[in-house]
C-alpha cells in the first residue's frame, strides 16, 4: 500500500479480469477506518493492520465481490456495506452488514449516493475529510479513462437512462478528489476540484453520443 494523501491510502494495482485494472482504498478515520472497492491482494492485511485495521468496507457495486471479502471480515472483524438491489450477490460470498437504499450520511461524514445505471445496485460515497478536501468514490458510474477524462460506465446489461440521471446528480457534487474503481491508464485517482461539472458533462455527452 501507498499513501496518497494525508488520510487515504491506495492498494497495489490488480487487474482481476482482462482488461481491468483496480486499486482499493483505505481511509483512516479516528472512529474506524473505511475501505472502499475491494482488493484481492491478502497479503495487504498486514499493513491496514498496522494503520488500524477495517472497521468498515463499502463496495459501489456487485463486480468488486470477491472471496477476499471473507479473510477482510474474518481479520478484522469488518462491517461491509452494499445495496439492497445486490444483496442476493452479496450473500452468495459475504452478506452485508450495511444495506444501501437511499442518499444519506453514514459513520458521521460519508454520504451514500445511490446511482444506478452501470448496475441495479451501483452506489457512490462522498467522504468530508478531517484535512478539509471532499473525496468522492464514484465505482464504476464513473470511470477515469486512460486519456485522463472521465467517462460513463456503460457496458451491455447498464440502464443508460438510469445511468444518466445518477450522472446529472454527480455533476452536481463538488469534490476535490475522484477514486474511480476500475481505470485506465496510470492512476485510478485524480484531483478535480477546479473542473468537476466540466469533466462530468463530457462524459453525459458521450453517454447521449
Amino acid at each position: 500500500m501507498i499513501q496518497i494523501l494525508p488520510d487515504v491510502w491506495e492498494t497495489e494495482v490488480e487487474s482481476p479480469f482482462p482488461g481491468l485494472t483496480t486499486h482499493a482504498y483505505l481511509v483512516i478515520r479516528r472512529s474506524g477506518n473505511v475501505l472502499f472497492y475491494n482488493t484481492g491482494h491478502t497479503r495487504e492485511l498486514d499493513r491496514m493492520e498496522a494503520l488500524g485495521g477495517v472497521t468498515y468496507q463499502f463496495l459501489s457495486h456487485r463486480d468488486e465481490l470477491g472471496e477476499s471479502l471473507k479473510a477482510i471480515c474474518q481479520r478484522f472483524g469488518t462491517k461491509l456495506g452494499g445495496h439492497v438491489r445486490e444483496q442476493g450477490e452479496f450473500a452468495r460470498i459475504c452478506a452485508p452488514d450495511i444495506l444501501f437504499d437511499q442518499r444519506e450520511v453514514l459513520l458521521g461524514n460519508i454520504e451514500v449516493i445511490p446511482t444506478p445505471g452501470h448496475t441495479p445496485g451501483s452506489t457512490c460515497f462522498l467522504v468530508h475529510s478531517a484535512h478539509g478536501q471532499r473525496y468522492l468514490f464514484t465505482g464504476d458510474t464513473l470511470y477515469l479513462g486512460d486519456d485522463g477524462t472521465w467517462k460513463p460506465g456503460l457496458l451491455a446489461g447498464s440502464d443508460k437512462d438510469a445511468l444518466s440521471e445518477s450522472l446529472r446528480l454527480l455533476r452536481e457534487l463538488k469534490p476535490d478528489v475522484a477514486f474511480s474503481s476500475a481505470f485506465g491508464g496510470e492512476y485510478g485517482y485524480q484531483d478535480v476540484s477546479a473542473d468537476w461539472l466540466e469533466r462530468v458533462q463530457q462524459a453525459l455527452d458521450q453517454l447521449r453520443g
